[in-house]
C-alpha cells in the first residue's frame, strides 16, 4: 500500500456533511449522501474475481439512517472507517479516496 499524499488532521460531521481537515491545510465538505453512495466494501460495491469480472450482490437499500454516521474511526495511518445510522460498517475509505469525494465535491 502506497503512503496517502496527505493525512486527516481533524475530521467531523456537520448536518450532513463530513468535515475533513487535512495536514496540508485544505478542508474537504463531503455530503454524507455521496459518501454512502460509494463505499468501498464489497457489498456495496463487489469483488473482483481472480481474471478481473466484478461480482455484485444486490444492491444496497437505503433508508434516511443510512446517510447519517454514527461513529468514525481511523483505520491504520491510511482510512477512515465510519458506523453508519443503519448499522453499515464494512466500507473502509482511503485518506486517498476521501481526498478526492472532496475535491470531486468542491
Amino acid at each position: 500500500m502506497t503512503e496517502p499524499r496527505t493525512k486527516p488532521a481533524r475530521y467531523f460531521t456537520v448536518n450532513d456533511e463530513l468535515v475533513v481537515v487535512w495536514e496540508d491545510g485544505v478542508e474537504s465538505y463531503i455530503p454524507l449522501t455521496k459518501m454512502r453512495k460509494v463505499c468501498p466494501c464489497a457489498g456495496c460495491g463487489g469483488e473482483s474475481d481472480i481474471l478481473g469480472k466484478l461480482h455484485r450482490g444486490p444492491l444496497p437499500t437505503y433508508q434516511p439512517e443510512s446517510f447519517r454516521i454514527r461513529s468514525i474511526e481511523p483505520v491504520g495511518g491510511y482510512a477512515l472507517q465510519p458506523v453508519w445510522g443503519d448499522g453499515h460498517s464494512t466500507g473502509i475509505y482511503t485518506f486517498d479516496l476521501l481526498r478526492r469525494l472532496g475535491e470531486a465535491a468542491a
